[in-house]
């Protein structure tokens, strides 16, 4: 949607065919940072305060101890994927763009258009198709996702990290909240991760209804070595990808539209796919610096604790986060 919309900016007719119908939910954290809204904002996609629930800043939970921070600016908001989605279709729609909803893509081949973008996700059939399907670097972990009927506790994003998990707390609605687990396990479910390594934040949900069903996906950390060729470029996660855990994703999909319509525009993808890598080092280091709270509750506990002792190292890590 971010791509169509971008390129019918810059004048070009754009078709979206899609094999499934909208609106379209997927696992996901459903937290925009504020550097997100303002990168959708940049595009003419305005995703107002009324679509899902403002948060302030984020929060750590681990080994007992706890460290928080505002935004430098702004504030995030909780939207429900299948609200988001509904935003973005009638944005593209409003933008003239022409959808092909249930519409099987079988191949490259036969396809007259220009430009044939693959922003079908993290298993990408068109970058198979293309044979762009080469990584540098492929690390991948498992995620789960449920929301909860209960009124947010509070309005930061909470981050809680156990033995080879985390699970993050994004308030989406005024009376509910989306639960996300990531984990190295394939096994690993939200109910156990919960009994075994969150007894707060479990006893805090115990007798809770529960608002959707759980839903599953892989993240990644996965740089592609090309991310054109000829007259097909990917984008999003089909791109290349950074963990769920810094909450960037959507950003750089966005950022990313961004730069291939205007190359799609001038004719030329060359500049894409220079910068396209760009992109993600702030938030692939940011992932990175992150992760060391992954390697045992004795590293974890050190490094919560040392930045509960100094927040101010923590304010600017999300100043840094953020852009």
């Amino acid at each position: 949607m971010a791509v169509a919309i971008a390129a019918r900016r810059h004048g070009l007719r754009v078709v979206v065919a899609d094999g499934n119908r909208p609106p379209i939910d997927k696992a996901c954290g459903e937290g925009l940072m504020p550097d997100c809204r303002s990168a959708a904002a940049r595009l003419g996609i305005e995703i107002p305060d009324s679509a899902g629930y403002l948060f302030r800043g984020i929060r750590f939970h681990g080994q007992g101890r706890s460290v928080q921070a505002d935004f430098p600016e702004g504030h995030g908001l909780g939207v429900r994927r299948t609200a988001l989605h509904t935003l973005l279709v009638d944005a593209a729609e409003r933008a003239g763009v022409e959808m092909r909803w249930g519409a099987s893509v079988a191949g490259l081949e036969g396809i007259d258009a220009r430009w044939i973008v693959g922003a079908d996700g993290s298993s990408s059939r068109v970058r198979k198709w293309a044979g762009l399907d080469r990584f540098s670097r492929n690390t991948r972990r498992y995620a789960y996702r449920r929301h909860y009927s209960i009124a947010p506790w509070t309005d930061l994003m909470e981050i809680y990290w156990g033995e080879d998990c985390q699970i993050y707390v994004t308030p989406v609605a005024a009376n509910e909240v989306c639960i996300a687990l990531i984990s190295r396990s394939q096994t690993l479910r939200l109910d156990e991760a919960l009994d075994r390594f969150f007894p707060v934040l479990n006893t805090r949900l115990r007798g809770v209804a529960v608002t959707s069903r759980e839903r599953g996906a892989t993240t990644s950390m996965m740089r592609l070595r090309n991310v054109t060729r000829g007259n097909v470029a990917l984008v999003g996660d089909a791109s290349g990808s950074v963990d769920a855990i810094t909450g960037e994703g959507l950003c750089l999909s966005f950022k990313q539209a961004a730069l291939l319509a205007e190359g799609m525009a001038m004719g030329d993808l060359s500049e894409y796919a220079r910068i396209h890598p760009r992109l993600a080092l702030r938030p692939t280091m940011m992932a990175r610096a992150m992760m060391l709270l992954d390697m045992g509750p004795r590293v974890r506990g050190l490094g919560i604790g040392a930045l509960s002792a100094a927040p101010w190292i923590f304010s600017k890590l999300l100043e840094v986060h953020v852009g």
